[in-house]
């Protein structure tokens, strides 16, 4: 099992930053892809950004390439997503993810098998 909290949403400006944390515990959190989902009201839940086991390999959604950075770090069982220029359509639950069926990374929420409680952020104009 593997048990993951969600911290640091609240509200922010546009054109401001904010920075999600999750901290993992449980099984082995050092060999396991991480990822960050979020959902906004109304709409599916959609892929924000995702890392490798080892922190080495990141890949994002175009929506927020370039704004937005996810860092893992093993030693502290943490995974972070700075977020930059954020803008109103940002404004979502924010959720981490892990995924242990294998060392691959994804993009689909259907791969990852735990999950955070979610953060809200809320951008406003």
């Amino acid at each position: 099992q593997v048990h993951l909290v969600e911290s640091g949403g609240g509200l922010v400006q546009a054109g401001g930053s904010r920075r999600l944390s999750c901290a993992g515990s449980g099984r082995t959190f050092m060999y396991l892809p991480m990822a960050w989902f979020r959902q906004a009201p109304g709409k599916e839940r959609e892929f924000v950004a995702a890392v490798s086991w080892s922190g080495r390999i990141t890949f994002y959604a175009d929506s927020v390439e370039g704004r937005f950075t996810i860092s893992k770090d093993n030693a502290k069982d943490m995974v972070d997503l700075q977020m930059d220029n954020l803008q109103p359509g940002d404004t979502a639950v924010y959720y981490c993810a892990a995924k242990s069926d294998d060392y691959s990374t994804a993009s689909s929420s259907t791969d990852y098998d735990y999950w955070g409680q979610g953060t809200q952020v809320t951008v406003s104009s």
